[in-house]
């Protein structure tokens, strides 16, 4: 089982130990990341409206975008490298800066007229990178931060941070866009500016004390994804995170390219976002409820076969906007099972190893749904919509199964 963190560790002069709400350092580093997680999203919004404004071509807006997943999804196994190599703190800190200036300088140039296409490329892809080191370094620094019984509970509300921020951003990004062009950008500096200045606050180490020399980048990688690969549990977390990632995608892209199909109007097209992301906001604020009435093997288990059984719900009504409500049924224990699923995977990962884990973790899960709506497309255009959908179900049915056999699951219940 993994060491205590220090401070946290101890208990009260009633014998009882502190909520996580009375944790200073995380919630410090939980309330900068709302706010950061608000500007970002601000700012996602605002960038493809600036591109089409700039160059009336939808096309080379959506190339920007594709620009900064493909940096993303590069950067994700050098990312965990870094994080367990140099200090997590001054890596984030490192992090925030490179935005403050990025955003800063694209808000400056908005106002004076002197954006173009290349600085817009340059800030995307800067960001992408940055925001992929930030978003590791903090996941493998929320173990020292918190207790070990507090881990799935300190997972359950940063989902519910992230699909908070969903929901908010991108509706303040286009109001601020309306009002300036540059306000969107502006802000997410200034989100960024919270972020460092909350980081540098928190006093406790956000890693272990490093006592063995650190291996060279590829040796170092080659370690994190063979700990991976050795673990019964972190095999079947491959496993079960993929093809759900992906299936959720697919099906919310599907849903949104039937109702197009169907002459549904861009506000209820909308409106299936905003669904399915509530779903999953609710289902992130009840997570430790939830915890509390299941087991986790058992919990990982209802979720994938209830997902699976929306899912093909959803699959026989996919012009209706009703199409959406299993599917935000199925999320909203989503963010209970990746309570659980990476809750766990922090206690049982060394320290050292904690950013090459969870990026490779990520990766595999981030990769499988950036392949989603491309397979969606294909499906709907060569099979009826209902058929082309129902893939997405069976692809959660592979996750169940192996939530449902595998002895990695199974060793969750004995705890870490």
């Amino acid at each position: 089982m993994m060491g205590q963190t220090t401070g946290d560790a101890a208990v009260t002069a009633g014998n009882e130990r502190p909520g996580l709400w009375r944790n200073r350092a995380f919630n410090l580093l939980w309330a900068s990341q709302c706010l950061s997680d608000v500007g970002s999203a601000m700012a996602n919004l605002a960038i493809p409206l600036l591109m089409l404004q700039l160059t009336r071509s939808p096309a080379q807006a959506g190339l920007v975008g594709t620009a900064g997943l493909l940096v993303a999804t590069a950067c994700r196994l050098p990312a965990g490298v870094l994080a367990d190599r140099v200090d997590r703190r001054w890596l984030m800190v490192a992090c925030d800066m490179l935005r403050i200036a990025a955003h800063t300088l694209l808000g400056c140039a908005v106002l004076a007229g002197g954006a173009g296409v290349a600085m817009i490329l340059v800030v995307v892809v800067g960001s992408a990178a940055a925001d992929t080191l930030f978003s590791t370094a903090e996941h493998a620094a929320v173990r020292n931060l918190v207790r070990p019984d507090q881990l799935p509970i300190a997972v359950a509300r940063n989902e519910a941070r992230s699909y908070g921020s969903s929901l908010a951003g991108p509706p303040l990004g286009g109001l601020l866009f309306g009002l300036g062009r540059a306000l969107p950008f502006l802000g997410d500096a200034l989100s960024f500016l919270l972020s460092l200045t909350a980081i540098v606050s928190i006093r406790r180490p956000m890693q272990q004390p490093r006592s063995e020399v650190p291996q060279k980048g590829g040796a170092a990688g080659v370690e994190g994804l063979r700990f991976v690969l050795g673990n019964p549990f972190l095999r079947a977390l491959l496993a079960i995170a993929a093809p759900l990632n992906m299936a959720f995608t697919g099906m919310l892209f599907a849903i949104i390219v039937s109702l197009q199909r169907s002459g549904a109007s861009s506000f209820l097209v909308g409106l299936v976002s905003m669904i399915f992301g509530l779903g999953g906001f609710l289902g992130a604020c009840a997570a430790p409820v939830i915890q509390r009435w299941l087991r986790l093997p058992t919990l990982v288990v209802v979720l994938c076969w209830a997902t699976a059984a929306l899912m093909t719900v959803s699959a026989l009504v996919p012009t209706s906007l009703f199409a959406a409500v299993p599917l935000a049924a199925a999320v909203f224990l989503g963010p209970t099972a990746n309570a659980a699923l990476f809750g766990y995977q922090s206690a049982i990962t060394p320290d050292r190893l904690q950013g090459r884990v969870v990026s490779v973790v990520l990766l595999s899960a981030t990769s499988a749904a950036s392949l989603a709506p491309g397979l969606a497309g294909l499906l709907l255009t060569r099979f009826p919509t209902a058929m082309a959908m129902l893939v997405f179900p069976l692809l959660v049915v592979v996750a169940a199964v192996t939530a449902t056999f595998s002895s990695g699951i199974r060793s969750m219940s004995a705890g870490p």
